[in-house]
């Protein structure tokens, strides 16, 4: 008697994983990896709760400004505290995504739309970061030598119209590419273990990335909240003082 012929099963793949990889491809994944957390992750954390500080008015902001650039050897901590780390993971990020496979259209499952978009976001962010870096650091009035002005110089770059999208691109970018990273971190390097474990940590970092959206829209409404404040010396000064801003005609 003839035997049923045997049917070949066919189990449809994800997204693959980033795989350990083989001598410097595992290191550079783990530093990639470890990098989003610390010292990016904490960095990000820092910003969105330096900038809400704008909730409380000018010169609460200016004086977080003023006290960021008082910080001893800044200059030290932001190029390989922050520019390296960031510059690093973000172009190796791009790199893993240039060499991965996407394939949300072949298998649409939440999980592979979820990994899809925090790849993306990462470089939005990223684009968003330089953006934002470029003008509120090397445009216009130097913030570290005039804190007061700072307020006031967010304020003109949200008059140009087209900068309110940019921000809101970029706070919705950074806020789910590292509250989604949080859960991949995780996964990743056996933080949590088993599928409860898994969906539960998936969850949080769904929640987190949608606390970060709701602290950064906060704060862009502050500005709005406020008549328009100085960014010449003068008034910057003022502002930094805690006094109310006369501009002088």
């Amino acid at each position: 008697m003839a035997s049923a012929p045997q049917v070949e099963s066919r189990i449809p793949q994800g997204v693959r994983p980033l795989r350990a990889g083989e001598g410097s491809s595992f290191l550079l994944r783990r530093l990639h990896s470890l990098s989003g957390i610390v010292p990016v992750g904490a960095f990000l954390i820092e910003h969105f709760i330096s900038n809400a500080f704008a909730t409380n008015g000018p010169t609460a902001y200016a004086l977080q400004v003023k006290f960021l650039s008082g910080l001893p050897f800044r200059e030290f901590l932001e190029i390989f505290g922050i520019f390296l780390p960031l510059a690093f993971h973000a172009l190796y990020g791009i790199w893993i995504w240039w060499k991965g496979d996407n394939n949300v259209v072949d298998y649409p499952w939440i999980g592979n739309w979820a990994y899809t978009a925090q790849r993306y976001t990462g470089m939005l962010a990223f684009a968003y970061i330089v953006y934002h870096l470029y003008v509120m650091r090397f445009t216009g009035v130097a913030l570290p030598e005039h804190p007061g002005a700072s307020f006031g110089k967010v304020q003109d770059e949200f008059a140009r119209g087209w900068p309110i999208a940019v921000y809101i691109v970029g706070i919705v970018a950074a806020s789910w590419h590292f509250g989604y990273g949080i859960f991949l971190f995780a996964a990743k390097w056996g933080l949590v273990t088993g599928d409860k474990a898994r969906k539960r940590m998936q969850l949080a970092g769904v929640g987190i990335a949608l606390l970060f959206m709701v602290i950064g829209f906060a704060t862009m409404t502050a500005f709005f909240k406020v008549p328009r404040q100085p960014t010449d010396p003068a008034g910057a000064k003022q502002i930094e003082t805690g006094q109310q801003y006369n501009p002088q005609h």
